[in-house]
């Protein structure tokens, strides 16, 4: 049911109810519900029950009245009621009513299911954020893919969404990185005597160190181009190199994945325009922090946490929290009043910290900002077996290898050199890693996104939408004239449960965005699906009959809109051809 036509059921209830609690100071709040069971009907309202002990009544009585008010006013949009039970309130949308939403998709298009609720707000949303040494892994496509999802989600609301990647190129990390690079410029390898016990041994930080000694330049999407010394000693060089080098492949990943950031913020930055410093001069004036052992301590305990924390240690360094705080002191400072995090599930410990130091700064920050998104593991199984390394990488399957076992064998368009065209890939990869909450572990099954059959999801949803454009193609007529038609002949319970299924698209999206749940996008991409192709092989769309079959043509229209606009939303392509 259509927004518009849900709020007009509302107000008729609302009329219904005025003379009934007239006197009283009750003010009733009319909920619709879809019945557990379609055979009671398409609405349930049980604000008979709730009433009925306030007003000292029988609930079916009252809800006789109440029912009686409402159809004496229900014009077009309903076409009967009923009571069920102690009280239970079930309506039957008229088909018309029904009906409505296919010329609804067909006029707004794109915007079918969009909003302007966030207008004029600022939202940052920061995902993937992983540290520039090595290539990205599985952990950071689940980020990428969900905060891409809630990105776009937000924009659908109106929200004028800023994505935002945060690079830790400070840190322990990256000198163990610039000495991984050194180690095997000097022409050590992983295992040999002298190599360093924390060093990465991926096969890319060879990659590193044979261009760094051939004094190659890089780039990264921002930020100046990096040209090595190829000087072995020079520590320095080969840090700002290596992490330079690292920062443009995980721009190519990032490329292949289709997933695109506004703004990129560094670390390093934070200590180098005296950020952090601040942060920690603020938390002091405030008089929120405190000495003991030779170390500054926060009083997290005041906003919450279990034990105050350390903030800088008795040798003078920060702990990691500190550099958090003051960056997102700086979201704060850049007018963004909400801010989304996506991150793994092992940042939850650091949750309770940063808002402590948020709240003790005295900007104004509000409590409970940001929001998070933490998500748990993935798995990957491929020939049925788990796969835990990747020989690039050297520890972890990385977004690249996922994208591109899960291809298939396709070629570009150019068929340039081989190269192969990784969408379907790059779809599969998508569409998996949001297609489970955020808070559950995944499997992704390699196989299984290889797979062309329906327990394949993606594929099952995309088919759903090439076959609509093989039927379209099949009449062989303007698509442009299957708009303000006749739709009274789409009376069938196939045709009635996938009318239904496309008007609840926007308030989808609605409960996604309020739950910080892109899943549910899947979730109903594949419902959408399965009613398309349940209707399908129930009922023939090119009848002999003019008016039902340009009536089913225009719903087949309408249907591939709407699988089209979830698709585009999570970054999916919608082939026309399978």
């Amino acid at each position: 049911m259509l927004a518009s036509q849900k709020q007009q059921i509302i107000d008729l209830f609302q009329a219904a109810l005025a003379p009934i609690v007239a006197g009283t100071e009750l003010k009733p709040n009319v909920v619709l519900e879809r019945p557990r069971d379609p055979a009671h009907g398409d609405i349930a309202c049980n604000i008979a029950m709730q009433l009925a002990k306030p007003l000292k009544k029988n609930p079916r009585e009252l809800a006789q009245a109440i029912v009686a008010a409402v159809l004496a006013d229900k014009g077009a949009l309903i076409e009967s009621a009923d009571i069920a039970g102690p009280g239970f309130i079930n309506l039957r949308v008229a088909a018309a009513a029904k009906q409505a939403v296919v010329q609804e998709v067909l006029d707004q298009a794109e915007q079918f299911g969009k909003t302007k609720a966030g207008a004029g707000r600022k939202v940052m949303v920061e995902f993937v954020s992983a540290n520039p040494t090595g290539p990205l892994h599985v952990g950071h496509g689940r980020q990428g893919a969900l905060g891409d999802a809630l990105s776009s989600l937000l924009e659908a609301q109106g929200y004028e969404v800023s994505r935002e990647f945060y690079y830790n190129d400070a840190g322990v990390q990256i000198g163990n990185l610039a000495l991984s690079v050194q180690a095997r410029a000097r022409g050590l390898k992983p295992g040999e005597e002298g190599w360093p016990e924390a060093a990465y041994n991926g096969d890319y930080i060879a990659d590193i160190a044979a261009d760094f000694l051939q004094k190659k330049t890089v780039s990264a999407s921002d930020g100046e181009p990096v040209t090595a010394s190829g000087d072995v000693e020079d520590i320095e060089s080969i840090r700002k190199f290596a992490v330079t080098y690292l920062r443009h492949e995980q721009d190519l990943d990032l490329q292949a994945f289709g997933v695109k950031f506004d703004n990129y913020y560094l670390e390093s930055s934070l200590y180098t325009e005296g950020k952090v410093a601040a942060a920690v001069e603020a938390l002091v004036k405030a008089g929120k922090t405190y000495e003991q052992d030779g170390a500054l301590w926060l009083r997290t305990t005041e906003y919450g946490d279990d034990k105050d924390r350390v903030m800088k240690k008795s040798d003078g360094t920060y702990t990691y929290f500190v550099p958090d705080v003051a960056y997102h002191i700086t979201k704060w400072q850049r007018g963004f009043g909400k801010v989304i995090n996506v991150q793994g599930s092992d940042h939850h410990g650091t949750i309770a910290r940063v808002r402590a130091g948020l709240q003790a700064v005295g900007l104004g920050i509000p409590e409970g900002y940001p929001d998070y998104v933490l998500h748990k593991m993935v798995t990957v199984m491929k020939n049925g077996e788990e796969v835990k390394i990747s020989k690039r990488a050297g520890s972890y399957v990385t977004v690249r290898d996922l994208i591109e076992w899960s291809a298939g064998d396709a070629l570009s368009e150019s068929g340039e050199n081989g190269e192969r065209d990784l969408t379907r890939g790059r779809d599969a990869v998508r569409f998996f890693l949001i297609s489970r909450k955020a808070d559950t572990e995944f499997t992704f099954d390699v196989d299984l996104a290889l797979s062309q059959s329906d327990e394949n999801p993606v594929y099952y949803v995309q088919y759903a939408h090439a076959r609509i454009c093989s039927v379209l193609a099949q009449w062989g007529g303007d698509e442009n004239t299957l708009t303000n038609v006749d739709l009274s002949p789409l009376t069938s319970p196939r045709e009635a449960a996938l009318l239904t299924k496309l008007a609840e698209y926007p308030e989808m999206l609605q409960k996604a965005l309020d739950e910080l749940g892109p899943h549910q996008v899947a979730f109903y991409l594949r419902d959408l699906a399965g009613e398309l192709h349940s209707y399908y092989n129930a009922e023939r769309v090119l009848v002999d009959d003019a008016a039902t079959r340009t009536a089913r043509l225009t719903l087949m229209r309408a249907t591939r809109q709407v699988l089209r606009n979830g698709l585009a939303l999570i970054g999916v392509s919608a082939p026309s051809r399978m």
